[in-house]
């Protein structure tokens, strides 16, 4: 009999503090012995001149999610987490959405179904609140909080999703009182109204008037509208997919005051521009998510913000659809403003390797850095540490083992998620992870698929503790494993 189900042997280990020569014992699916030299695996993984590294956690993204009439996200359950698994992700967390007059509870429900036997990684869900009825701020969500679900998203934009003030307030008081965490999607959708009619009249149609219609100032007066109410009720939330340095200057000064106020960046705010909407025809519309992409200098402030801890997330806010398909980014016949090009882009493949490359490779960030914003702060943030993201006895083995020379052009040929284009079309990284480990069953290993779609499961979450003190990384961990 083996001592081991799995050895991982020879590789270089680095977790969000340490950086060391280990080889990994696995049996059934957790970390239980880290030392040099095992022997006695049932399969051994040679992974000399290998980065083995947490498996990542992306906690935004979007899959199977109502879009709109006539509007069809691209990725599914199986594509999303196949894609993420070719990404060197171990976990996911989508969003499963309450839409008007629809009860939490039903909304949950459904969303199981649709991902039930159709994840190759691991998905935990947070819960998008569009509709604050007494009875789900008083019965529905606390139960749900007390079922694991701890962690809720609100918008300050967009028909159907968008609080007022006032709805707003009584979230937070609701997260204060169960002890969740609040992710804010923070844009002022009056102003995004009033921008977006006026460039319409004055003929500014296409695409690239996506941005006109969301600058700065509409994100940095939502970022700081957001701590303001959260600090009347004094509750932690996090803001997520900051583009640019002045709504990121905003949490900073939260955050040096001491607030519970964490932020989000995305690789579409370290890559990409504004001019990349100015495609010809539609091809700008490949580029619309939200808040837009800006400019160089907003590309500084927000590795900056990983530099410096401002920001304790990095997720891709994979949000896919297709692009040559009229129920995907291709305006409808009769509808020709860039106001109806569906608001995401697709990311979860390619977030790690960008980070990696642009980050680790050129010297932005450290390997422990790039650990901590793309899997371990995810865990300790969204309440699954020590069970997830990190390489320690007792925690799952979900495990990327990474070539840190091999060079990737990306292409959408070679990614594995149902959209039809990537925004990052020949861009070349260096850095890729090989092999995708999930609870000590390998899924992806050298370009192919060897996991069963069966395997991902569900994962039930602790609170977090929010015990980060301000500008730096994550610290103390939630007891629940």
């Amino acid at each position: 009999m083996s001592d081991f189900d799995l050895i991982i042997a020879g590789g270089t280990v680095a977790t969000a503090s340490d950086t060391f020569k280990a080889d990994i014992g696995i049996r059934d699916g957790r970390i239980v012995t880290l030392a040099a030299g095992l022997t006695g695996g049932a399969q051994t993984i040679d992974a000399t001149d290998r980065l083995v590294l947490p498996g990542g956690i992306d906690s935004h993204v979007h899959i199977s999610q109502p879009s709109g009439p006539g509007i069809v996200m691209a990725d599914d359950f199986e594509s999303g987490t196949r894609a993420a698994a070719f990404g060197g992700n171990t976990l996911v967390m989508p969003f499963c959405l309450q839409r008007k007059r629809e009860s939490l509870r039903a909304a949950l429900q459904a969303y199981h179904a649709e991902a039930e036997g159709k994840c190759y990684v691991d998905v935990s869900f947070h819960l998008i609140i569009s509709d604050p009825l007494p009875s789900v701020l008083g019965q529905e969500l606390p139960a749900l909080v007390n079922d694991g679900y701890t962690s809720f998203k609100v918008f300050m934009t967009y028909p159907d999703l968008a609080l007022t003030d006032l709805e707003l307030l009584e979230v937070f008081s609701t997260a204060r009182e169960t002890g969740a965490l609040v992710m804010v999607h923070a844009e002022n959708y009056d102003a995004i109204r009033f921008l977006t009619d006026r460039l319409e009249r004055a003929g500014k149609t296409a695409p690239q008037y996506h941005a006109a219609s969301r600058p700065i100032p509409v994100e940095r007066e939502a970022t700081y509208r957001a701590i303001s109410l959260a600090e009347l009720i004094d509750v932690p939330i996090m803001i997520v997919h900051v583009s640019n340095g002045e709504a990121m200057e905003e949490i900073r000064r939260a955050q040096s005051r001491g607030l519970k106020v964490f932020g989000e960046t995305c690789p579409q705010y370290l890559v990409l521009t504004e001019k990349d909407l100015e495609g010809l025809n539609m091809e700008g519309a490949k580029y619309v998510c939200s808040p837009p992409p800006r400019d160089r200098a907003s590309q500084e402030a927000c590795w900056r913000g990983l530099q410096s801890g401002i920001f304790q997330i990095f997720s891709s806010d994979h949000c896919p659809f297709r692009y040559d398909d009229p129920a995907g980014k291709l305006i409808p016949r009769g509808r020709t403003s860039f106001r109806w090009v569906p608001n995401g882009i697709p990311g979860v493949e390619t977030r790690l390797p960008i980070l990696f490359s642009e980050g680790v490779v050129k010297g932005r960030i450290t390997l422990n850095q790039f650990v901590a914003v793309s899997a371990t702060n995810h865990a300790k943030m969204y309440g699954l540490h020590p069970r997830k993201g990190t390489i320690a006895v007792g925690s799952d083995a979900d495990i990327a083992i990474w070539d840190p020379k091999r060079t990737v052009r990306i292409t959408t040929g070679n990614l594995h998620d149902g959209t039809d284009y990537t925004p990052y079309e020949g861009f070349e990284v260096t850095g890729w992870p090989v092999t995708t480990i999930v609870r000590g069953k390998i899924v992806v290993d050298h370009g192919k698929l060897e996991g069963s779609r069966q395997h991902g499961a569900y994962v039930a979450r602790a609170r977090s503790d929010y015990a980060v003190p301000a500008g730096c990384g994550m610290a103390a961990s939630s007891s629940r494993t």
